[in-house]
């Protein structure tokens, strides 16, 4: 995987994501400061593996350090933050165990869904399809513009518009959380390259789903999911840095 693949995630200022805060009382500011470090550790601007400098963050935000401290602690809670004792507090590296975990839970809820899709009444899939293929057409376009954040959103899509189509909602909530605990190893492989790849996917998916093909729709599923994974670990030996077992 190329260098540029990283050039929007790892910027030379980890902080610059992070906006002066005004006017909020301490519990309110405190949330605050979690939500903005949250969403800098997700988006990769404060990378895996990153010693936290909070004095930085101080300055940067225009608060003073116990707002900070109590939202690390937040982090650290979520599984986004570790503290090492006698060295601070680092951003956590991916998991690669957790990471396993999560892509098995969603390849069985996920497998199942688009069987059960392929197997479903053509009247009643027609509308899931024409969804689909909607979804698809868009993924194409965005693929040929290198539209990184474009194609997250149409791959979070795709994968909704299938669990919206078996009327389960708990399958979708579960499969939901292990999307969210995925979403910064899926943002270091925002690649032309996967995103090509995984438009492939997709559409084999359709395919299999459009030809009724059971068997076929939940092989192409279970193989989407297994490139996830082998993509990973192509880039934790490129990145060891950035993964721990």
């Amino acid at each position: 995987m190329s260098d540029s693949t990283h050039d929007t995630h790892l910027a030379a200022d980890p902080y610059r994501a992070l906006a002066t805060l005004h006017g909020a009382g301490r519990g309110s500011l405190t949330d605050a400061v979690a939500q903005a470090l949250r969403a800098a550790i997700v988006s990769l601007a404060m990378e895996p593996g990153m010693m936290i400098d909070k004095l930085a963050i101080c300055e940067r935000m225009g608060v003073s350090r116990f707002p900070v401290s109590a939202a690390l602690a937040k982090l650290a809670a979520a599984g986004l933050v570790e503290v090492l004792p006698q060295r601070g507090t680092r951003v956590m590296p991916i998991v690669m165990h957790d990471i396993r975990q999560h892509l098995f839970i969603r390849s069985a809820l996920e497998v199942e869904t688009v069987r059960m899709l392929a197997s479903a009444d053509r009247d009643s899939s027609d509308d899931t399809l024409d969804t689909l293929e909607a979804n698809l057409a868009r993924q194409r376009e965005v693929v040929a513009a290198g539209l990184r954040p474009e194609f997250h959103t149409l791959d979070l899509g795709f994968h909704e518009i299938l669990l919206d189509a078996i009327g389960l909602p708990r399958v979708k909530e579960i499969v939901a959380v292990s999307r969210s605990a995925l979403d910064r190893a899926r943002r270091l492989m925002a690649s032309p390259e996967r995103h090509a790849n995984t438009l492939l996917e997709h559409e084999r998916i359709v395919d299999a789903i459009r030809a009724g093909d059971a068997d076929a729709a939940a092989q192409a599923m279970h193989r989407h999911l297994d490139e996830v994974v082998a993509e990973l670990r192509r880039f934790a030996g490129e990145r060891p840095d950035l993964f721990k077992e």
